[in-house]
């Protein structure tokens, strides 16, 4: 579900330009990292043009006692204006700004959140009593603006995300404001903290028993973990749950959006975890299997293939035959980009042994895709192949390529390179 990442990155855009988040629906296409790009600079360019104005509210925050300044503040100032100018107040003056932070009321800190700098807050955190922060978030959570707690969760520290562990109760707010946070990274490191108590658990007791869309996020969350964070919440999230709810899961994913992440989330299962998944009967009830293959069409991530082709290794032969052909049927460039993802991902073994199980056509459509590969992909497929010891289970493929070799691949390159210059960087398959 990485359209809520972007539709988060268009409304935190839309704030920081002030206009209507529907005015900028057209940037979608960027995708979610470009548009954060352009967040981040369009803040920076934000705060320069308003810098001479924030330096001189930053001068006055020594001359005037809080106890006088912040209940006139909070009466006087609109909290836009306020959450903006707390970014260079508190890269100024810290303690001041951390002081502040006691004093305001939850209700009007909550307004001004929408326009705070977060990796302010975050500075803030370690010098702050954690108090105060939770009951803002605490607050933003109440009314449901997890669009506004996401990026928040980049800058937390170890210290503030105990204290969200223990005072931030709301598992699906949780949950949800992580699924709309960029940071990937910042989002394991949250999860991974949690793993030492007892959070998780109780967290996958919410998800199943939670609405699916609570159930698709919380799936998408889980995906963008470091690999043996996954690993550590899929056999807790297998442990609890029984087959119905993993099979509820599945469905909340699919029809949520969130079928490449559930892939990506089994590719990195523990091996009776994803037993228990490949086992689960939802994924052999109509649609729900081509339909997950059918996500990598538009979401081609290595990760999610690795992680169907680790699922499809579970099943039985004829499911197996069933996948390779929904995968033959995928557009010509997801196809194409197959050994791409295979060397990344290590996904060689069961892409191959996948392909091997498939009825004839299907190879054929595989072999006539990737005999459009350049050489150098080419004879890396062609040494997988021979590698497995697949050629004559494989023998549509090779049919179907170009013969050369590595070393003839290297040879024409290296006399190309006297004629025509250095060539781009390039890499076997």
């Amino acid at each position: 579900m990485s359209s809520l990442i972007v539709r988060a990155q268009i409304i935190l855009l839309a704030r920081t330009l002030h206009v209507a988040p529907e005015r900028l629906a057209h940037l979608e296409r960027l995708g979610p990292d470009r548009l954060h790009e352009l967040q981040q600079r369009a803040s920076a360019a934000l705060f320069e043009h308003h810098g001479e104005t924030f330096t001189r509210i930053s001068r006055l925050v020594p001359l005037i006692p809080l106890g006088i300044s912040i209940p006139l503040v909070q009466k006087l100032i609109p909290p836009m204006l306020t959450g903006r100018a707390a970014g260079a107040v508190g890269v100024e003056h810290p303690r001041k700004a951390a002081e502040t932070m006691t004093m305001l009321h939850p209700l009007y800190a909550a307004d001004c959140a929408p326009y705070m700098d977060p990796q302010t807050v975050g500075q803030l955190a370690d010098i702050a009593p954690p108090e105060p922060v939770l009951e803002v978030v605490n607050e933003l959570l109440r009314r449901r603006d997890y669009i506004t707690a996401g990026p928040f969760l980049a800058y937390a520290t170890p210290a503030l995300i105990e204290a969200v562990e223990r005072g931030v109760p709301d598992d699906a707010g949780l949950i949800f404001s992580a699924a709309f946070a960029y940071s990937g990274t910042a989002v394991s490191a949250i999860v991974r903290q949690f793993l030492t108590g007892r959070r998780i658990p109780r967290m996958v007791h919410t998800v199943l028993n939670g609405p699916p869309d609570l159930q698709a996020a919380a799936i998408t969350v889980f995906s963008r973990c470091e690999p043996d964070v996954v690993t550590a919440v899929g056999d807790i999230l297998f442990d609890l749950a029984p087959t119905a709810g993993i099979g509820a899961l599945i469905i909340a994913a699919v029809r949520g959006g969130a079928g490449a992440e559930l892939l990506t989330f089994a590719g990195r299962l523990s091996p009776s975890a994803l037993r228990k998944l490949a086992g689960n009967p939802v994924l052999y009830d109509g649609a729900v299997l081509p339909t997950l293959v059918g996500t990598l069409a538009t979401n081609s991530r290595a990760d999610s293939w690795r992680g169907l082709g680790e699922l499809s290794m579970r099943m039985d032969v004829d499911t197996r035959r069933y996948v390779a052909r929904w995968i033959s049927e995928l557009p010509d460039d997801a196809v194409r980009e197959l050994p791409t993802h295979a060397t990344e991902t290590e996904l060689w073994p069961s892409l191959l042994r996948l392909v091997a199980v498939a009825d004839t056509d299907v190879q054929n459509r595989f072999g006539a895709v990737w005999a459009t590969l350049p050489p150098e992909r080419q004879a890396g497929l062609q040494r997988h192949i021979h590698e497995y010891q697949m050629d004559n289970r494989l023998a549509a493929i090779t049919a179907a390529g170009q013969p050369m070799s590595v070393e003839e691949v290297f040879f024409r390159r290296r006399r190309m390179g006297r004629h025509r210059g250095p060539e781009e960087d390039w890499k076997l398959g």
